[in-house]
């Protein structure tokens, strides 16, 4: 893992700008919340299992934005039947993310360092790919503002451990402006017009 004069400040900003985001965008947060609950129905906050720092497990929040609708076996429809509209315009301008600030407070995640992938996934890592965990994971990252969705597995990862290896505050705060500048412009939300990502299975490398 990397060591230098950055570590301890990178933490130091992930506090404050965490307080920041929530205290600026706490009427989006609100409002997202009551649009949620009377309009779509249904949970308002996702929580999953995430893989952090060190492969430690902790509960990633998100807002929903897919219904839990199951068939007659009691097995959740594709995602592409159960997102809602609402949901679709909150993946589109990445608002469901926002309460990701929360775990930034937390100290599960960074505002900026490698997206945090599922838990399944970490059986499929070979030893170049679990590098992304030698540090928090964040709510945006070096592959997000370089394709996002829209770039393979292979290519994400590569930048991932490039940023791992590479980061700084001159870096995080590039990758912070860009991704505001993308968000706003709805770019590479998603890989091939599909509305999340193909799942990762592994490879050999």
């Amino acid at each position: 893992m990397k060591s230098n004069f950055y570590n301890p400040f990178k933490r130091l900003i992930d506090i404050i700008g965490s307080i920041v985001g929530i205290v600026l965008f706490s009427p989006i947060l609100i409002s997202v919340f009551f649009l949620i609950k009377f309009f779509q129905g249904g949970k308002v906050i996702f929580i999953q299992k995430r893989p952090g720092k060190g492969e430690r497990i902790f509960k990633m929040y998100k807002f929903c934005s897919m219904k839990e609708i199951r068939d007659k076996n009691n097995k959740l429809l594709p995602d592409t039947q159960r997102l809602t509209k609402i949901g679709s315009f909150l993946r589109k301008t990445s608002i469901d993310e926002l309460p990701e600030l929360f775990n930034v407070l937390k100290g599960d995640m960074s505002l900026v360092g490698p997206r945090p992938l599922l838990v399944s996934y970490l059986e499929r890592y070979n030893d170049y790919q679990k590098k992304r965990h030698d540090i928090r994971p964040g709510i945006t990252g070096w592959a997000q503002i370089n394709g996002r969705n829209s770039i393979s597995w292979e290519e994400k990862f590569n930048l991932d451990i490039w940023y791992v290896e590479n980061y700084s505050f001159i870096l995080d705060m590039k990758i912070i402006f860009s991704t505001i500048k993308k968000v706003l412009a709805h770019d590479n939300v998603n890989q091939n017009k599909k509305n999340t990502m193909s799942e990762f299975y592994g490879n050999d490398k």
